[in-house]
């Protein structure tokens, strides 16, 4: 496919986005490999495996899931630029893809067999080495269905092997909601927009403000520890990622059980989120699906930011009570 396709759809003097060559350096020798959390007209995630000089593309609704089980439809689109798997920001609204773009994953991944027949083949299977996907991985194109398909319609599918969570369906979005790159959530990289186009000015780079001293003609009574760094600890390794949670879902069953050690409550009618908060004031509230609406509740937000903790995950519900104090 090349670049012709991802260039042919996209207005250079508008957009941030780079426009790309097809050639790479031969010196680097890994593959790269990365996904874009890109919230569109819908949110979906941007699955992205560098081969031939370009970043082969898939869109992927849901997100990718540990779950062996779980096949997740990946709609294969245009070959993307190599330096692509840097952007990390805002694309205008009214541009093809108006919205804001995360680097959710990145890294590097292994393919297992040749890569360049197993893609023309529809059977692509590799190993993923990112900073929050590990492990066996499978592309599949899916068999035409229909007079005219073009075979666009693939399917990510975790191979069962020691990083797979059997039964964890789309919790490792709902828990992995900041940018792999920059720690930020969806909310702060719109709301900073560090990296957006100005008619005017073109891209415009944001350099991130530094903290002023309290008095700048005061010397420094004490000073500041050196920020700690775990490269200088013997035997240290990098953790894979945080825990990954997902909302407790009720069960079914045929008699409600009985005894003084069970709480019973009418069931709440509303929305399952998950509220999330990190260190430096930062805050998000995903849905059981995974999708963020951080933005749509400004509100719960702040209430989350409000609380005296620094990190914590609330799982609950969120719901409307009407003048006789019912959800809806």
């Amino acid at each position: 496919m090349g670049l012709r396709e991802y260039q042919r759809k996209r207005d250079f003097s508008r957009t941030p986005e780079p426009a790309g060559s097809e050639r790479r350096s031969r010196r680097q020798k890994k593959l790269g490999y990365l996904i874009q959390a890109h919230a569109a007209r819908r949110m979906h995630y941007d699955f992205r495996l560098e081969l031939d000089g370009v970043l082969k593309s898939w869109a992927v609704p849901k997100g990718p899931s540990l779950d062996p089980q779980a096949k997740r439809l990946a709609v294969h689109v245009e070959d993307h630029p190599i330096e692509y798997g840097e952007f990390e920001g805002v694309i205008p609204a009214g541009e093809y893809g108006g919205g804001t773009v995360m680097l959710w994953d990145r890294g590097w991944w292994e393919p297992i067999g040749d890569a360049a027949q197993s893609y023309a083949k529809g059977h692509l299977k590799f190993t993923l080495h990112g900073a929050k996907l590990h492990g066996a991985w499978a592309l599949v194109r899916m068999k035409g269905r229909r007079e005219g398909d073009k075979g666009d319609n693939w399917l990510l599918i975790k191979e069962r092997d020691k990083d797979a969570v059997p039964g964890s369906d789309d919790a490792v979005v709902v828990q992995e909601t900041l940018s792999a790159s920059t720690g930020r959530d969806m909310a702060a990289i719109a709301q900073e927009a560090d990296r957006v186009w100005s008619s005017k000015q073109g891209e415009v780079t944001k350099e991130r403000a530094k903290p002023k001293p309290r008095n700048a003609g005061a010397k420094q009574r004490e000073t500041s520890p050196p920020a700690f760094d775990p490269s200088h600890l013997p035997g240290a390794k990098r953790a894979k990622s945080a825990p990954r949670l997902a909302p407790q879902l009720a069960s079914a069953a045929e008699d409600a059980p009985r005894g003084d050690e069970w709480l019973h409550e009418i069931k709440l009618d509303g929305y399952r989120l998950l509220g999330r908060i990190a260190p430096k004031r930062r805050a998000n509230l995903i849905t059981r699906r995974g999708q963020d609406w951080t933005a749509r509740l400004p509100e719960l937000r702040a209430a989350l930011l409000a609380l005296p903790v620094d990190t914590a995950v609330l799982d609950g519900e969120i719901v409307v009570l009407d003048a006789g104090g019912v959800t809806s």
